[in-house]
């Protein structure tokens, strides 16, 4: 009996979305790192987030692709870091320079229904195909793309949005932020420009459609993606909210929140039977509450000095307004969360909101 063929997903076409105005020439926002140098896996760490969507006819898939660069490239004017590249300061800090260089933006098709790949039971580690990512190189980081999106369409007309973003340009709300910006960016365009641009879209997605073309770039078995970030996926993240803004107000007070919900998550995971401790160490990122003046912090914290007891309340990914994001008028009817991580180290990430502060904690297992 032969064996059944392994599902895998075909990369149709590799874009560049790039703003459609030029910004400002020597425009950067400031990486701080306490104790350099910052150790190449912490450039790895990242959100990802993948969308699903209820489809229609295969053709409307394809150009709903064309429309996906076109606004992604309008909403990029507004937030310009999303486009750009890392770069290492002489004292041992990086930066974000805002060059235009741009956002990787994918289409793929899947060989498995939505319907089959939402009820696997090892469906987070295979999302690793549906959202991927590329490593960012220490050596040459200007090279290499911060944020990827992939437009995937399964067999039974579902698609889904894969995004992965390292956590040193976004931090999970300022993406999700991003994301829905784009969402309504992209209505909007479509809407206000069918009449004239609908033609050109359609021939643009003719080409595109890979049953006319019959050229991929590359195709790979889903596992083979997923077995990669194996390492990044065993660990767990908790997220918290604090809504007295005075408990990160100084440098130390951070570090305590952050010792809260490290020594919370690991109280989770233990309570649910996993026999996983706090983190010896873990590195501590303070996003700025303006990403247009202000610039993230990331230094290395031990957890030895007790948790403290910042006022804590659970909070859930579905805080991040995902669940929102609407698309050819539908919105999503699941949506995934993770932050992927390397390395033994736990991983906390403070986000400015409102009056008060989102924390995830990520601890490995």
């Amino acid at each position: 009996m032969a064996a059944a063929a392994v599902p895998q997903v075909h990369i149709e076409s590799v874009q560049t979305g790039l703003p459609t105005r030029v910004v400002e020439p020597d425009r950067t926002r400031l990486i701080a790192v306490a104790a350099p140098p910052l150790p190449e896996a912490a450039l790895q760490r990242r959100f990802r987030a993948v969308l699903y969507y209820r489809g229609g006819e295969q053709k409307a898939e394809w150009e709903e692709g064309v429309w996906v660069k076109e606004s992604l490239g309008e909403v990029l004017c507004f937030y310009p870091e999303m486009a750009g590249r890392l770069r290492r300061r002489g004292d041992g800090s990086w930066e974000v320079k805002l060059n235009d260089a741009g956002v990787r933006f994918q289409q793929a098709t899947v060989e498995a229904t939505m319907e089959d790949f939402l009820a696997d039971k090892d469906r987070v580690r295979k999302e690793s195909a549906l959202a991927p990512w590329i490593d960012v190189t220490a050596e040459d980081p200007d090279m290499c793309s911060l944020l990827f999106m992939q437009l995937n369409r399964f067999q039974d007309g579902g698609y889904a949005v894969g995004v992965s973003c390292t956590t040193l340009l976004a931090d999970p709300l300022a993406l999700a932020r991003f994301l829905l910006a784009w969402a309504r960016t992209h209505a909007e365009m479509k809407e206000q420009n069918k009449a004239a641009i609908r033609p050109m879209m359609q021939y643009m997605a003719y080409f595109q459609r890979p049953e006319i073309c019959c050229k991929r770039i590359r195709s790979y078995p889903i596992d083979s993606a997923a077995s990669a970030e194996d390492n990044g996926l065993h660990a767990h993240t908790a997220l918290f909210r604090t809504t007295n803004a005075a408990t990160a107000a100084s440098p130390e007070s951070r570090r305590a929140l952050a010792r809260a919900c490290i020594a919370r998550a690991s109280e989770e995971l233990g309570g649910a039977g996993a026999g996983i401790r706090a983190p010896p160490r873990f590195s501590l990122v303070v996003a700025p509450e303006d990403s247009a003046r202000g610039g993230t912090t990331i230094e290395t914290v031990t957890a030895d000095a007790g948790g403290g007891h910042a006022a804590l309340e659970a909070a859930q990914w579905s805080d991040l307004g995902l669940e929102e994001l609407t698309l050819r008028d539908a919105k999503p009817v699941q949506v995934s969360c993770r932050i992927v991580t390397r390395g033994d180290e736990g991983l906390v990430v403070v986000m400015p909101d409102g009056d008060g502060f989102l924390v995830s904690a990520t601890i490995p297992m």
